[in-house]
């Protein structure tokens, strides 16, 4: 069984959001054409309290992009993103959502950050993903979305710990910093992830 995960398309990583990514409302329209090849779509929400230490404003004197020890973990210190029942938060008005079975929240704990849909950044807590898709019989997982060098890749890295067979959808998602997503997509692929494409997929179907 195969389950399209959906990440953070929320109106903060879009353009005019408070953390950007390129190009990121482009994903939307080939996001919303794979979901009709999947048995099972699901979706992360980055949804960080007011206060986040990931957050630049939580430090007095740090700038955006600084990077910090926070709890032993190395950490971006970023603009305040997706905060708990704001506008930013939600996602985009044009991803359909209708299909999606479960929405997964992420990055709720103040002292660490959660970049992948399984767990926090320090592995100290699942949200529930995993289990969830197991329990639904998922074997292998489709993941796109932004930001490919953020939370997609992170999300997929856990995805091939956990035993999914697991593909990152290069086209379908977008990175903050393509240098950076070149040298994660071959250690991605030298764990035995793949990467693929979307529109290749979309032909084949």
């Amino acid at each position: 069984m195969k389950a399209l995960v959906i990440v953070d398309v929320q109106l903060d990583f879009l353009p005019a959001g408070a953390l950007a990514v390129p190009n990121g409302d482009e994903v939307i329209p080939l996001i919303n054409e794979l979901q009709q090849y999947v048995d099972l779509v699901v979706a992360t929400q980055d949804w960080h309290p007011p206060g986040h230490k990931s957050f630049a404003s939580a430090h007095p004197g740090k700038k955006p992009f600084e990077m910090i020890d926070l709890e032993g973990l190395e950490q971006v210190l970023w603009p305040n993103h997706c905060v708990q029942g704001t506008e930013g938060a939600t996602f985009s008005p044009d991803l359909n959502m209708n299909h999606v079975e479960a929405i997964f929240r992420k990055g709720m704990e103040t002292d660490i950050d959660s970049y992948s849909g399984f767990y926090d950044n320090g592995h100290r807590k699942a949200t529930g993903m995993g289990a969830y898709l197991k329990g639904r019989g998922v074997t292998e997982i489709w993941v796109c979305g932004l930001a490919s060098d953020y939370c997609v890749y992170f999300t997929a890295l856990d995805g091939l710990e956990l035993g999914f067979k697991t593909t990152l959808i290069e086209d379908a998602s977008r990175p903050i910093d393509a240098a950076s997503f070149e040298l994660k997509k071959e250690h991605l692929l030298s764990k035995g992830g793949q990467i693929g494409q979307a529109r290749k997929i979309l032909l084949k179907m």
